[in-house]
Formats: C-alpha cells, sequence, structure tokens
C-alpha cells in the first residue's frame, strides 16, 4: 500500500455580484458599480474626499443614498471620465441611482420623485462661424 499525497483542491472564493449602472452628464460618463459591503465609497481609485474637492459634489453623491435608505449598507466603486468635477458628479449620481434602481426595484418611485434617474439634456452650445463663440460676436466699431 502506497501513501501518495493528493493534491490539494481548493474552493473558488464566493463571487460578490455587482449592479452596474450608467450615468451621463455634459461631456462625463460615470460607470458605477455597487455590491453588498460596509458604505465605502472608491472614484477612480481614490477617496471621495480625495476626488471631489468641492463639497457641493461631495454632498450631492449622498442624495440617491439618503432617498433609499441604504447608506452604510452598500460598496460603490465608480469610473468616470470626460469633463469637469460638477459633470462627473451628476454623472456620477445618475449612474448610482440607476444600480439603486436595479438592486432594489421600489426604490423606483423615491428616485424618480427625488430627480436622481433623469437625464440633464443641457450640453454645452457650438461656437459659429463669423463670431468669437457660441453667442459673442467680435466687437463692433462704428468708425
Amino acid at each position: 500500500m502506497t501513501t501518495e499525497t493528493l493534491p490539494t483542491v481548493e474552493t473558488p472564493a464566493k463571487k460578490k455580484t455587482y449592479i452596474w449602472g450608467t450615468g451621463r452628464r455634459k461631456s462625463s460618463v460615470s460607470r458605477v458599480r455597487i455590491a453588498p459591503g460596509t458604505g465605502k465609497i472608491e472614484i477612480n481609485g481614490r477617496t471621495i474626499n480625495d476626488y471631489f474637492t468641492n463639497e457641493r459634489d461631495r454632498k450631492a453623491i449622498f442624495g440617491p443614498l439618503e432617498v433609499t435608505n441604504t447608506g452604510g449598507k452598500l460598496d460603490i466603486w465608480v469610473n468616470t471620465d470626460g469633463g469637469g468635477a460638477t459633470g462627473q458628479s451628476g454623472a456620477l449620481i445618475m449612474g448610482l441611482a440607476r444600480a439603486l434602481m436595479k438592486y432594489d426595484p421600489t426604490t423606483l418611485d423615491a428616485l424618480r420623485i427625488g430627480g436622481f434617474l433623469t437625464r440633464d439634456s443641457r450640453m454645452k452650445e457650438r461656437k459659429k462661424y463669423g463670431q468669437r463663440g457660441a453667442r459673442r460676436k467680435f466687437q463692433f466699431s462704428k468708425r
């Protein structure tokens, strides 16, 4: 009788199930991923305080979480690019609201009433030829 050592088979780690949501505002796009957790928020690999320097942008992100009473219960990972800080925070809010709606469909009414699911369609107006900007004309000289 031989005593062979059998190779150990590792059981695969339980995979986390993520829920995705995409948000857009101006020229910014945010891809938001949520999963049950402790309430940490990571934006492009950085914390919320490191990424958004403006207090208004930081506070606005918690709007969908407060309306749905899910603050501190979900971990949030965000990849965002394009535009500026305010556009990115607006895109993040919409992506988070869409992910929360998939996570718990009963929150749809609260998110819709809060205005978090409405796409802000305002975009930058294009510059026209013969002008200095979108609406600004070149300076007029009478003489």
